[in-house]
């Protein structure tokens, strides 16, 4: 089989666009679907306190590693590790990564395409006069239905697939520069409106006043799993779109800038959610289908609320969809640069298996509700597997490579741009990543799985 041609491979075509579509791959579902009810979960501003520690102590440091070996290598997890460490098992790291990957598109993508649902209730005004219980209700019963959510769900893999069959450049990038700024935009007007309904108080108390007596070791797995899901951290789409970044950018200012990005717009999503949830009067530890209950709720009592949820809706499937396609992705130049395929072949292939693992993330609630492992459904068993085992293992293995194999010298190669730019923060940054962050990414994953407990 002939090799692929790497000289032809599609990057970013300025700073802004790599920042745009990192970010992107980071803010999504992660933040605005999921960081809410996991907070609602584990009790509020305490874990919100240790969620923002992780972030910063060890988000940072491995975003900053997944950049550097994508970067230092220009190619897929699987290939950048063989590259870099030719001879060695450590590509079992990216093949675990490509894996993860897998794993979230097709639960994700299942969620995505809840929001086309909600898209067209908005359009048909389907929230109009019902009550909290009501959409609760109508929730429910839209995931137990078959149809539907399969419908969805296909609609969702198919404008996903057509984006990353575009290429980097004309595909991810193009849209994440158009898309993510209209996000931003949206969230600080709904924000602004929660805040306002009465009520509103107690919902940023809940959000931003700790109380450490709810924390237990499972919130602080939860914090660290949910750190790593919210910024696309240990699946290997970092490490992918690192390998597409320019060799002038400075990594470091685009790490931080994701990071910082990424953290602003969870913490705006829960301020977007609770005050409503503590107005209306809906339970904060609601689930996964917090979003989808109280948003419409909030929607009913603004002047123009209609425009305002079919405009949300329109915008939390586009943060879905930029998530997505950088998901995709690292499958995609999976296959492009291991088997050799064009990228329409490479972006079928992938779809078309990933789709068979989400169908059935798809019918955990309707035709495969009775099927459990380990008392979970499919959908449960791809999230908790993800988030809690694979993201962390993945990113515990990348610090392990960046700072004990890789080393300072060659980091600081890539991190100074072959010596142009000064990176003075080299020695915490190496700190942190040979000691601190596998010491806790350890010391949560054990707990996690039983091994340890606090």
């Amino acid at each position: 089989m002939a090799e692929f041609d790497f000289s032809k491979r599609d990057s970013f075509g300025s700073k802004f666009g790599a920042i745009a579509a990192a970010a992107g791959s980071a803010i999504g579902l992660g933040n605005i679907w999921r960081f809410p009810y996991v907070v609602g979960e584990n009790g509020g501003g305490a874990f919100l306190f240790i969620y923002l520690a992780f972030i910063f102590a060890i988000g940072i440091p491995v975003m900053l590693s997944e950049f550097t070996i994508g970067r230092s290598a220009q190619r897929n997890p699987f290939g950048a590790f063989r590259k870099l460490a030719p001879g060695k098992p450590w590509y079992l790291v990216g093949l675990m990564g490509v894996g993860a990957a897998f794993m979230i598109l097709a639960f994700y993508t299942a969620v995505a395409g809840w929001t086309l649902e909600y898209i067209y209730q908005s359009i048909i005004n389907g929230f109009a006069g019902k009550s909290s219980a009501d959409l609760g209700q109508m929730f429910d019963s839209f995931r137990e239905s078959s149809f539907r959510p399969i419908l969805w769900f296909a609609i969702f893999m198919f404008m996903t697939s057509w984006i990353v069959l575009s290429g980097v450049k004309n595909g991810i990038e193009k849209y994440a520069k158009i898309l993510m700024p209209i996000l931003l935009l949206l969230i600080i007007i709904l924000c602004i409106r929660s805040v306002t309904l009465p009520g509103a108080k107690d919902g940023l108390l809940f959000l931003f006043k700790p109380d450490f007596s709810k924390i237990t070791g499972n919130t602080i797995l939860e914090a660290l799993g949910q750190a790593f899901f919210s910024l696309s951290i240990g699946m290997g789409t970092l490490i992918t779109y690192g390998s597409y970044i320019s060799k002038k950018d400075n990594l470091a200012n685009t790490a931080v800038s994701v990071s910082l990005t990424d953290t602003f717009i969870a913490i705006m999503a829960g301020v977007a959610i609770f005050p409503a949830v503590f107005a209306f009067g809906i339970a904060p530890e609601s689930g996964e289908g917090l979003v989808y209950r109280t948003l419409p709720n909030i929607f009913q009592q603004m002047p123009g609320g209609y425009y305002f949820s079919l405009l949300f809706f329109v915008l939390l499937g586009v943060a879905a969809l930029t998530s997505t396609i950088s998901v995709l992705e690292v499958i995609v130049a999976y296959f492009a640069e291991e088997l050799n395929l064009t990228r329409k072949k490479a972006t079928i292939l992938a779809s078309l298996s990933v789709s068979v693992l989400g169908l059935m993330a798809v019918m955990s609630w309707g035709t495969l509700a009775d099927f459990e492992i380990f008392g979970m459904h499919v959908f449960g068993i791809l999230d908790f597997t993800s988030a809690n085992i694979l993201l962390p293992l993945g990113g515990l293995f990348i610090v392990l490579f960046v700072g004990w194999y890789l080393g300072a010298s060659r980091t600081k190669e890539e991190l100074s741009n072959q010596g142009t730019l000064k990176a003075k923060y080299l020695s915490l940054f190496m700190f942190l990543v040979k000691f601190i962050a596998p010491i806790a990414i350890a010391m949560v994953f054990l707990n996690g799985i039983g091994i340890l407990k606090f």
